[in-house]
């Protein structure tokens, strides 16, 4: 007999905004069976944890019976040392991506607009869709950049949350301090601007500000960060905002309860105070991602200055030709079919691999 949700329908009846939402596409895997050997499609650090993390992890692992410190009072306390803020202008969350979607429910819902560029990351519209607010999407420039000229004459009295993502996911390309602050000035005090710097530990333009720096005079600036690239913990989901107490406050209230499990705040808290290990890291993949766009651009190809660990080639209906070339040689990239690939920058061997095969590629193809 089939279940009827009391109106005549079959099932309960779920939100009809749900049938516009795309499910987000992590990257592909390397195959475990098969030719390739380099997964760089999702921007994971390629080291092990930094040193002495393991070893708290897995001492925190030994109690995974007893649900996690709710309020993430360690790492809140050495997050608010690190960085100089207050702990009330502190949360965590499941990744930087989780605190974003609590951004989304403290600010907008429907008949609310959000406001971001396109292409960026691509959890934007899913999470804006998902509180059920109207995303706009403002086009990169033909640099592939952010279009801070027209993300604020996109801005109308509906407008709640504006995402700037710097560095860019995935293009790499950054919003420089001057235009940034000239943005900021144009924003109604009464809606939130989120930096998100997921891959800020990898900026070397010194025209890039920490987004610290901002929010300090802004009270309508927040800033997102993620352990999950450059201290190396994807796997642990931990991520955090700083921003002015009524913003931070409201995040700690929508958070979900115990979301941060203790094995991956006590990882985090280790993670900080093996900075000095995490910089030489953070330095050896820099100087790879330079190694890889002088290769690339000797190759022929044009590809934005990237400031984070990954490069992007638009290649547009040659997309996921160019992907599918990249397995068959060995190393598995994040393509967007009908734009481009953004390529994780990896180990040694793996870039190698990648630019043989983009060598190849534009020999045969281009």
């Amino acid at each position: 007999m089939s279940e009827t949700n009391g109106t005549g329908g079959t099932g309960p009846r779920l939100r009809a905004v749900l049938d516009g939402i795309p499910t987000y596409k992590p990257g592909k895997p390397a195959a475990a069976d098969g030719p390739v050997a380099y997964k760089l499609s999702s921007n994971e650090n390629p080291y092990p944890p930094l040193p002495g993390v393991m070893e708290r992890a897995v001492a925190a692992a030994g109690s995974f019976n007893r649900y996690p410190d709710m309020a993430c009072s360690g790492l809140m306390s050495e997050l608010a040392e690190r960085f100089g803020i207050p702990m009330t202008h502190l949360a965590t969350g499941t990744g930087s991506v989780g605190v974003a979607q609590s951004l989304l429910q403290i600010t907008s819902g429907p008949g609310d607009e959000v406001i971001y560029a396109w292409r960026s990351f691509e959890a934007y519209p899913i999470i804006t869709r998902i509180s059920g607010a109207t995303p706009v999407q403002v086009p990169l420039t033909e640099g592939d950049v952010h279009d801070l000229d027209a993300m604020a004459g996109a801005i109308t009295d509906r407008t709640r949350l504006i995402f700037v993502c710097n560095p860019n996911n995935p293009t790499g390309t950054v919003v420089r301090r001057a235009e940034l602050e000239r943005f900021l000035d144009r924003v109604p005090s009464d809606v939130l601007v989120v930096l998100d710097e997921a891959y800020r530990e990898f900026i070397r333009d010194p025209e890039v500000p920490d987004g610290l720096e901002i929010y300090r005079d802004r009270p309508n600036v927040a800033v997102l960060r993620t352990f999950s690239k450059a201290y190396g913990l994807a796997g642990l989901r931990v991520g955090f905002a700083v921003g002015h107490e009524p913003v931070a406050a409201a995040l700690r209230k929508t958070a979900v309860p115990f979301g941060v499990s203790q094995l991956a705040q006590e990882a985090a808290v280790a993670s900080l105070r093996a900075e000095d290990e995490l910089w030489g890291r953070v330095g050896t993949l820099v100087c790879e991602r330079t190694r890889v766009h002088e290769g690339l651009v000797g190759q022929g190809w044009t590809v934005p200055d990237s400031q984070a660990n990954f490069v992007w080639l638009r290649l547009g209906e040659r997309t996921v030709d160019f992907a599918a070339a990249c397995e068959r040689a060995g190393v598995v990239v994040r393509p967007f079919p009908g734009e481009g690939v953004r390529v994780t920058i990896g180990e040694t061997e793996a870039n190698d691999l990648f630019l043989r095969a983009a060598e190849n590629f534009r020999k045969e193809h281009l």
